[in-house]
């Protein structure tokens, strides 16, 4: 709608088809005049818009002013909804804020950047609803300022202070940091957001005149140029020269700057259309290049940027005499840690040499090693790891660590780790890179070293040592810690040796107290028959001399008595020579065939009497189908006798004796279990022992020689034959396991 002079702004604010209409007040037409010039001549943008009944929005017009600024005129606008003027994504902004007007029901004001034909505009508007009888809104009427010089110098003093930011913050970089790498890598993400291009890259010369790009930041499409070599042929020398007096070069579009042909086609394949290149200089000499890159369309580099370029590029300069600065440094550094290093080698080697000289205790000797090996190493981790003697396994004895977990006592299978432990079985070091994953879990590379100690008879154990980083153990590392290993070599079997003088000293001391005790246990248990046999003597002499009327009663117990201890005289001295002769192994075993389900039942049968007589259970269990047996049944009768007879002893009334025989594959199985005793742990170790009786477990009282199961032991022995015994919930159990072929000897 175009609004005439003549017509009033007041009409366009009443609910009304018409436009305006006549008023004879004169007073009105005054209003409507004011109202109106105001609308044609006021120096802000107004427009109206209507409000239909879907709730869907028209323009109604727009004054003069508002025409000018958009280049539109009210006619081309009138009718006209928020698409069909603006761009999808102006009309969602404009109709949402025509929305929030009329709910809200009051005068709203924002700000906002429209685009008409094809320039940005920004508008700072005041939008008011009227309503109609019914509190309708149905028409909208907004009032905009062009705000877009204010806009721009905001936005230029936004970029000054990005471009002031990005500068301290790169400047404090490298002031807090001597990592040159991350410094160039963040330099060149931070520069290219705050171009807004498509690539930012920092190109390094090298000695040869070739270059590299050292850091890349990029959204082009393609691969990344992060890493390329390009060679010295690429730049002339008249560009060299340029770049070494500080020109820089300013490229708009490739295609009308000028350039040689063959730049073109460099640039080109690289997908650059735009190019700005400010060189580095360190001290005179051309270290590199600054560049950033458009990559899709032509772009005018602005001065501030061209000067930030230049500020970022004295600033890299800064950093590249800072990073080498701090390299000489190190290398100082570096020299006078290896220097330290030494020293410390030299003395950790003389106070092992004196430990080992002056010392026989092996822990503190190799943990001294590991310890000051890791620490003069530097490594998060040193171990010591010793073989079992038959190199099946290995066991972390020794263990320095700066990090979790602790590995001491550690066992690990070595067939699980042939391609570790063939090498350093074979002496030879082994060092190799390891991926592990860390607690948080991320991966961490680690790199492992592994030296053997072995002496002349053998290997004993592996030095490993672990560093958190891919770089290798050095040369001289390695020698140390064979040195290290040659040591503690020395010092094993140094131990070895004092261990086993030690322990044949020990066994020679415990031979001699057996045979002492062995003595005194035998005088004693023959001294102890005889005394009471010549006391029955003497009592029986004094008898028949005083007594004209013997006694018969007295002779009788007298009598008693002397058969009783010769016949235990008697026993103790056949056990010990049975012994004697079983130890010295000159009885050849006889074999005979024998079927256990009828040689086994009278055996038993002869302890019913005394079972029944002290109210024991007897029990026979015999598996059916049993194989034949092979075997010297003097023996087997003397094992199966002494065992039964020993479980008779030590159960109470009302108790089981349980005799059972089974096989397997290769062996036949005879177990007598007893209830009523249980034998201690420290026990069972002894009760094979000549003389040794279990204390205080005898319900019966029985008076014994204490070498029943030795000679059971023996007899087992020389049946080629094995007994173990198990005690347990008051149930002791013998199991005999004997071969089902026997090889006479």
């Amino acid at each position: 709608m175009n609004i005439n002079p003549s017509e009033s702004i007041l009409d366009l604010a009443q609910p009304s088809c018409h436009y305006f209409q006549v008023n004879t007040d004169i007073e009105n037409q005054n209003n409507q005049q004011f109202f109106c010039s105001i609308y044609n001549f006021v120096q802000a943008s107004i427009f109206v818009v209507d409000v239909l009944e879907d709730g869907n929005f028209r323009y109604l017009g727009i004054n003069p002013i508002h025409e000018r600024w958009i280049g539109m005129s009210s006619e081309e606008l009138q009718g006209k909804t928020p698409e069909e003027v603006f761009s999808p994504a102006d009309a969602a902004k404009v109709r949402q804020h025509y929305a929030e007007c009329i709910r809200f029901g009051k005068t709203i004001s924002y700000e906002e950047c429209l685009k008409f034909q094809g320039i940005s505009t920004w508008w700072s508007t005041t939008l008011t609803p009227l309503s109609d009888g019914s509190s309708r809104i149905y028409r909208l009427i907004g009032t905009s300022t062009n705000i877009s010089d204010r806009k721009r110098a905001e936005e230029a003093l936004n970029r000054q202070a990005e471009r002031e930011k990005l500068l301290g913050n790169i400047a404090q970089r490298i002031r807090a940091s001597l990592d040159l790498d991350a410094i160039l890598n963040q330099t060149v993400v931070e520069l290219r957001r705050f171009l807004i291009s498509d690539r930012v890259l920092i190109y390094r010369f090298q000695t040869n005149g070739n270059g590299v790009i050292v850091a890349e930041s990029t959204i082009a499409l393609g691969s990344p140029l992060l890493g390329t070599n390009i060679p010295a042929s690429c730049f002339t020398e008249r560009h060299l020269e340029r770049y070494k007096r500080g020109c820089i070069q300013i490229v708009e579009d490739i295609h009308a700057a000028g350039l040689h042909p063959c730049q073109i086609d460099i640039l080109a394949s690289l997908q650059v259309r735009a190019n700005l290149v400010v060189p580095i200089v360190f001290q005179q000499d051309l270290w590199g290049l600054l560049i950033a890159q458009h990559c899709w369309e032509p772009r005018q580099w602005q001065q501030t940027e061209i000067d930030l370029l230049e500020q970022l590029a004295t600033q890299i300069g800064i950093a590249t005499q800072q990073a080498k600065l701090h390299q000489q440094v190190q290398t100082l550094q570096a020299q006078l840690r290896l220097q330290q290093q030494t020293l410390q080698v030299q003395s950790l080697m003389q106070r092992l040499s004196e430990q080992i000289r002056d010392n026989l205790d092996i822990d503190r000797i190799l943990k001294t090693a590991t310890e000051e090996l890791g620490r003069i190493l530097q490594v998060e981790r040193c171990q010591i790891e010793l073989y079992n003697t038959t190199y099946t396994l290995t066991t972390v004895a020794y263990e320095y660590t700066t990090t979790p977990p602790l590995c001491q006592g550690a066992i690990r299978v070595i067939e699980d780790f042939p391609e570790l432990y063939q090498p350093l079985l074979q002496k030879q070091p082994l060092q190799f890179e390891k991926i592990i994953r860390d607690w948080n879990p991320r991966l961490v590379v680690v790199t492992q070293l592994a030296c053997p100690i072995f002496d002349g008879q053998g290997v004993m154990g592996n030095i490993w040592l672990t560093r958190a980083t891919e770089k290798e153990f050095a040369e001289w590392e390695v020698n140390l810690v064979q040195q290290i290993a040659n040591q503690c070599a020395i010092a094993i079997c140094q131990s070895r040796l004092c261990q086993q003088a030690t322990t044949r000293v020990t066994e020679v001391e415990k031979l001699e107290n057996l045979k002492h005790e062995f003595l005194r246990t035998l005088s004693h248990e023959l001294r102890t028959p005889i005394t009471s046999i010549c006391l029955a003597v003497q009592t029986l002499d004094s008898v028949i001399k005083q007594e004209k009327i013997l006694d018969i009663e007295l002779v009788s117990q007298l009598l008693q008595i002397l058969q009783s201890e010769c016949g235990r005289e008697s026993k103790l001295i056949n056990d010990l020579l049975t012994l004697t002769y079983l130890e010295a192994e000159i009885e050849p075993l006889t074999l005979i065939a024998i079927d256990l389900q009828s040689w086994l039942p009278p055996i038993v049968e002869s302890f019913r009497e005394l079972t029944a007589c002290r109210e024991q259970h007897l029990i026979l269990d015999i598996a059916s189908e049993l194989p034949c047996l092979e075997t010297d049944i003097t023996d087997l009768e003397r094992i199966i006798t002494e065992l039964i007879n020993n479980a008779c002893k030590y159960t109470p009334a009302g108790g089981s004796i349980t005799i059972a025989a089974s096989a397997t594959a290769e062996s036949v199985q005879i177990r007598v279990t007893n209830y009523g005793i249980e034998i201690a742990t420290n026990q069972l170790s002894r009760i094979f022992d000549p003389f040794y009786r279990i204390p205080h477990n005898d319900p019966w009282q029985h008076t014994g020689t204490g070498m029943g199961l030795a000679l059971v032991q023996k007899l087992v022995k020389h049946l080629k034959a094995s007994i173990c015994v198990e005690s347990k919930a008051a149930f002791t159990t013998f199991t005999l396991i004997l071969p089902r072929e026997i090889s006479g000897s």
